[in-house]
């Protein structure tokens, strides 16, 4: 790869991370190793043609075009947790990539079952997942971040908000929503 290419590459990972959380790569490896995929079977599941799953996860590409799929990706980080967590069995999780497979988008905030815990309540995580995905799908984390400074002087609480949720990582998002619950 010559040089023009690795800084295309690096760009590319760094603009996923910003619109993602993480680059693709390590997001989609995460996923087949937690749910036992291979690609082409995380292709399939998430509408994708194996080619632009191998250039989303190398970087060639940077930005997942379909909503659709985007969502679908969410829904499996969200599966992967709960057969991590023993709340969903294998065979079950097999089950749930079908009906993931077969989801067609649609809203971003969804109150389908694969958003709620046993008890029947949003788990954290999906909350904190909706609420970034919805920031992330109006705005880009740079121009987050921007609106985020020109609100600290006069609404700091909003502009840690915009900070944490719209260009931060999973893992701060959910301690944040956690700390503020109370």
């Amino acid at each position: 790869m010559d040089a023009v290419q690795q800084e295309a590459t690096a760009r590319a990972r760094e603009l996923q991370r910003s619109w993602y959380g993480e680059p693709l790569g390590a997001l989609f490896r995460r996923l087949i190793d937690d749910l036992g995929l291979n690609q082409a079977r995380l292709a399939a599941v998430l509408g994708l043609s194996a080619p632009m799953l191998s250039q989303l996860m190398s970087g060639q590409r940077a930005k997942i075009g379909n909503p659709a799929v985007v969502q679908r990706v969410q829904a499996l980080q969200d599966l992967a947790g709960q057969v991590a967590d023993g709340s969903v069995s294998a065979a079950e999780a097999t089950d749930r990539m079908d009906q993931i497979k077969n989801t067609q988008g649609g809203s971003v905030l969804s109150n389908s079952g694969q958003t709620t815990s046993g008890s029947g309540a949003p788990t954290v995580k999906r909350v904190v997942r909706e609420i970034q995905s919805l920031l992330r799908s109006v705005s880009a984390a740079g121009d987050i971040i921007d609106a985020a400074n020109a609100l600290a002087p006069s609404h700091p609480e909003l502009a840690e908000f915009l900070r944490v949720y719209g260009a931060g990582r999973t893992a701060e998002a959910v301690a944040h929503y956690e700390a503020h619950q109370n």
